[in-house]
């Protein structure tokens, strides 16, 4: 990396002209207080801000209108006063700085400032990267669907949110871990193993000798693990579990044995097929975390125990462990309810953490895993995507992080909505080849992968999707990821048809971009120049979906500017600049499309 480089290695240019001018303004205030035109006193909070409309200033900020109770003058006569005594803007990135109205403060930046954003963003590969999260390790959970069944339409929003959110986040210059969370204990486990030895039981005897209970899994992928594993292994379970009514079954050694034995055989298939169809989908996680880890190892009773000490939890009269959950979930909003006989709800004022007979609930594990994320590990944050229908266990395990001894703040949980799968307008719900719900299996057979990435991250998690079939595998520009792809395929053209004949880009560093001054061009570097800061704002408000709407914007931009700016033909001086602008726009389109793992194609 030469030294031009390095310049603009973690370059913010909007952020830089920001701090800038806001560090200008409290220097103006001070030397106006130390000379006594404005009286001592504590600098008051103020805004300094890109506004909407730029004609009238590229920066504002409200200081006069926050100090008119402070300094007890009116906001104009602040606003004069600050202006008197602002440092010399010379060597600043502003040209100039006016007062206008009852006293705004507007900053224009500098033609220079815009020749070193085209700069930057041409000189700098990894444009949008940042510090701005120094380090700080967080971890972002996502998807974990159960390793019970196929994964659906919810966890191909998820497994693109989630992922997307962590790549913002390492954009962002924090320390990010991909974390799956594997639940391989408790009572679903012990519903899937019985779901297949019925399964099973049903291959040699029928299904009216052993009839499937509601409450088991009814998926047709049971029956195929079942029946897979009764080609391994024949009847040499059918003999032991003959001659017992449903309930005695149920409760024998010989079902345990044949649950223990299918779960044993399918559950590591199906754990296999999570990861090999997250693969597929271009998710790879750092930590694939086992829930079954957490109990072998005695962390949920150490959980448990400490939180006995710390006055959480109490022992009942039967012997269960409760845990005082409303007292401590009541700081974060809704607190848990639960379901009367006569179907209202109530408040869950206190919850089993481990049952009368000894077994934690899956409560239990989800405040010893939480915690072994805050504590053990020791994430600055955990970051959890949930479904929507998880929106009653926020709080809880919010305050469950307070009471034992770790902050809740430091656990913040996305929640996200349904998805619709549209075709021809209408909802799809059954997939034609199995007859049940649409699987994440199915919709990659169907939809490119590059579609399916960029159009669940469309819409921030708040909002439902309808994702729309036909228009995901659309190649023209009614499909926004075309449509940014086709924007890095033109530019790449432009760029190898210059070289054809014989204009070769002389490099950044000896680029006047200064001669940028046209309407479309300077739209255009506004857009480059805000990059870096809509990354951070992404990963600060858990938000990546805003970068895809940036980079479809950019697109478009770059489609007006080379509408109305020659390149082939142009003044050299010009065209060079013209041709660091559109690199600097491929590279952003680029490092969007990279960073979220979406093919960028340089033909098309």
């Amino acid at each position: 990396m030469t030294d031009f480089e390095k310049t603009y290695q973690n370059y913010n240019p909007r952020q830089a002209a920001l701090d800038e001018a806001r560090a200008l303004l409290t220097a103006a205030a001070k030397a106006a207080m130390a000379d006594g035109t404005l009286p001592e006193a504590e600098l008051p909070a103020f805004i300094v801000e890109i506004p909407a409309d730029v004609k009238n200033g590229d920066i504002a900020s409200n200081l006069a209108m926050a100090g008119a109770r402070t300094w007890r003058k009116a906001p104009k006569m602040i606003a004069d006063a600050l202006l008197a005594h602002l440092p010399s803007i010379e060597n600043s990135v502003f040209s100039k700085v006016e007062v206008a109205g009852p006293g705004f403060i507007n900053l224009f930046l500098a033609q220079s400032f815009w020749a070193g954003v085209v700069l930057g963003a041409c000189a700098n590969k990894e444009y949008g990267r940042t510090d701005h999260g120094k380090g700080a390790k967080y971890n972002v959970e996502f998807v974990s669907a159960n390793p019970t069944g196929p994964m659906h339409m919810g966890n191909a929003r998820g497994g693109a949110l989630g992922d997307c959110l962590a790549a913002v986040l390492d954009w962002s210059g924090y320390d990010v871990t991909r974390e799956f969370y594997i639940n391989d204990a408790g009572n679903q486990i012990q519903k899937f193993g019985k779901s297949l030895a019925v399964r099973y039981l049903q291959q040699f005897c029928g299904e009216d000798a052993h009839p499937l209970p509601k409450e088991c899994y009814q998926g047709g992928d049971i029956k195929v693990l079942a029946g897979e594993f009764a080609q391994l292994n024949g009847d040499k379970y059918v003999a032991a579990c003959k001659g017992m009514d449903e309930e005695a079954l149920f409760e024998s050694e010989a079902f345990a044995a044949l649950k223990d034995a299918l779960v044993a055989y399918a559950l590591p298939k199906n754990i296999a097929a999570l990861k090999r169809d997250l693969g597929k989908y271009r998710i790879d996680y750092d930590v694939w975390f086992h829930e079954s880890t957490l109990h072998e190892s005695g962390a949920v009773l150490a959980v448990v125990d400490k939180l006995l000490e710390l006055g959480a939890c109490y022992k009942a009269e039967d012997g269960a462990i409760m845990y005082r959950s409303a007292q401590y979930a009541a700081k974060y909003g809704t607190v848990n309810k639960k379901k009367t006989e006569d179907g209202t709800e109530e408040e869950a004022k206190d919850e089993v953490l481990v049952r009368a007979n000894g077994i934690p609930t899956y409560f239990a594990a989800d405040i010893a895993y939480h915690y072994n994320k805050l504590a053990t590990r020791g994430f600055a944050k955990a970051i959890d995507v949930w479904g929507a229908d998880h929106h009653g266990h926020v709080a809880r395990m919010k305050g469950a992080m307070d009471a034992i001894g770790l902050h809740g703040e430091d656990l913040d949980v996305v929640l996200m909505q349904m998805v619709n799968l549209m075709r021809d307008g209408q909802p799809v719900r059954m997939s034609k080849r199995t007859g049940n719900a649409i699987t994440l299996t199915d919709l990659l057979e169907e939809v490119p992968i590059d579609s399916a990435r960029f159009l669940f991250n469309m819409h921030d998690a708040g909002s439902g999707i309808d994702f729309d079939l036909d228009q995901a595998v659309k190649t023209d520009n009614d499909n926004p990821v075309y449509y940014v792809q086709y924007a890095h395929a033109r530019i790449c053209s432009i760029l190898k048809k210059m070289e054809s004949e014989g204009v070769q880009f002389a490099g950044a560093e000896n680029i006047d971009a200064t001669l940028l001054t046209e309407p479309s061009e300077m739209d255009l570097i506004r857009m480059l120049a805000a990059f870096p800061q809509e990354i951070v704002m992404a990963a600060e408000k858990y938000d990546p979906s805003r970068i895809n709407r940036f980079v479809i914007d950019l697109a478009s931009a770059f489609h007006r500017f080379y509408g109305n700016c020659r390149i082939q033909g142009a003044d050299p001086a010009v065209q060079q600049a013209r041709l660091a602008l559109c690199i600097g726009v491929k590279n952003a389109i680029f490092n969007v499309l990279t960073m979220f793992k979406i093919n960028v194609p340089e033909k098309m």
